[in-house]
């Protein structure tokens, strides 16, 4: 049963047939005292009526021999003969209590009122199932209404239930209409108290949704566009390299053709990183790692790069420094910045990588000495495919949005600042971790 409508009437008739149960028994409780003081009474009046007027008139002995009556009148000697009894009973009391009194007569209760009068004794009595039958009675007549309204309550209780809940069906009926096309916020005006939540983060939610799409629809925007651009100049040496006659003319067209493969490698390598690590990528599954010893397995592969352009890489930090985080991940995150610092550093500078804890906080540093980046545009190169237009350098602008990326997924911030070499400094400040050693 999964229907709130139904449940809220099933829920609010029962509460009506409990209701109605409790008022049935407190109506016979109550009904039932009140029986047995008035009867009580009808009985003591009776009995000191007949008391009183000495004798039983023949009109009344007619009366009280009425099979309609529910007590019986008789009268005893002092002796205990018997000497009148209102009407034929199969079973009456044989003897009499002065006062009131509870008789047991073959297994049936009988309340009697008895008084002495000269030489006579004076009882009227009656069946305590009586007095029950009437208590009955009077609480069924008192639950007999919810019995008879009870299906117009239902009909009732079903039209509110539509009612209330109203501005779900409004609310569910407007969601089927977004689509990846129109994912505009519901409308909140006028909502109860209890729904607007639900509406408020179902559009916290679309706006996420909104903002991953567009992510998506520019990432590929950007990528078919940065792609267009190696592709075609693969196109062009290609043709070059069908149409080179001499010797060196090939190998040079074959040369130029694998250094454009090369980085069109690399820009679809640098595309398929940052996808997975864009927001809304899948959760990575954390474990304890070295990140001084993942600094230096990182830096050992790019070395040949820095000797390359005739530069020095110096690792600072050898005391362990953990996080938790993906070891893959991480290693990306320090081979761009590294590979960063070395195509932006001059030829025969300085390139340094500092790993340490400071305050508790696992703190990364990567310095070099070229000419950095101005304060105004620290902010923006972190945007996908952004290059600034005064560097000289090749890249696809993807290795600081990839960082951002990574450090995200990690919990890490990424700051921008003067490199005590006079180029750039990158820091990453990692949360401490909290996974126990070898989890």
């Amino acid at each position: 049963m999964t229907s709130i409508r139904l449940r809220l009437l099933l829920m609010l008739l029962a509460m009506l047939a409990v209701a109605a149960l409790l008022m049935g028994l407190v109506a016979y409780r109550t009904v039932l005292a009140e029986t047995e003081t008035l009867f009580d009474y009808q009985l003591r009046q009776m009995a000191l009526s007949l008391r009183d007027q000495g004798e039983i008139r023949p009109d009344q002995a007619r009366a009280l021999n009425n099979e309609e009556l529910d007590f019986v009148v008789q009268i005893w000697t002092a002796d205990g003969r018997s000497i009148y009894a209102s009407r034929p009973h199969s079973v009456l009391p044989a003897r009499a209590l002065l006062g009131f009194a509870d008789l047991n007569v073959q297994s049936e209760i009988w309340r009697t009122f008895s008084v002495i009068s000269n030489d006579r004794v004076i009882q009227v009595a009656q069946p305590r199932r009586i007095r029950r039958q009437l208590a009955t009675e009077a609480a069924l007549n008192s639950i007999a209404p919810l019995v008879i309204v009870a299906p117009l309550l239902a009909i009732v209780i079903w039209w509110l239930a539509a009612m209330i809940l109203r501005p779900l069906s409004v609310v569910a009926a407007g969601v089927r209409k977004r689509d990846a096309r129109s994912l505009i916020a519901l409308p909140t005006q006028d909502l109860p108290d209890e729904i607007a939540p639900l509406v408020r983060a179902l559009n916290e939610l679309l706006q996420r949704l909104r903002q991953a799409l567009d992510g998506q629809r520019a990432f590929i925007a950007d990528a078919a566009h940065e792609l267009r651009s190696p592709l075609t100049a693969l196109k062009l040496q290609m043709k070059v390299l069908e149409q080179a006659d001499e010797h060196d003319a090939r190998s040079q067209a074959q040369a130029a053709l694998g250094s454009g493969i090369d980085r069109t490698a690399r820009l679809v390598e640098q595309l398929l990183a940052l996808a997975r690590h864009e927001p809304g990528a899948p959760p990575i599954a954390p474990s304890r790692l070295d990140l001084a010893e993942l600094a230096r397995s990182v830096m050992a592969d790019l070395v040949p790069l820095a000797v390359a352009k005739k530069q020095s890489l110096q690792r600072n930090g050898e005391t362990p420094v953990f996080v938790d985080g993906d070891e893959a991940a991480l290693s990306l995150l320090i081979r761009n910045l590294v590979d960063n610092a070395i195509r932006h550093a001059p030829a025969g500078g300085w390139i340094e990588l500092t790993v340490e804890e400071a305050g508790g906080t696992p703190t990364l540093h990567v310095d070099d000495a070229g000419a950095g980046i101005p304060a105004e545009e620290r902010s923006r190169v972190f945007d996908r495919f952004y290059r600034r237009h005064s560097t000289e350098t090749e890249g696809s602008g993807l290795g600081l949005a990839i960082v951002r990326g990574i450090a995200e997924q990690h919990g890490a911030s990424v700051r921008l600042d003067d490199s005590p070499l006079g180029g750039l400094r990158v820091s990453l400040l990692f949360p401490a971790p909290q996974f126990t050693p070898g989890s």
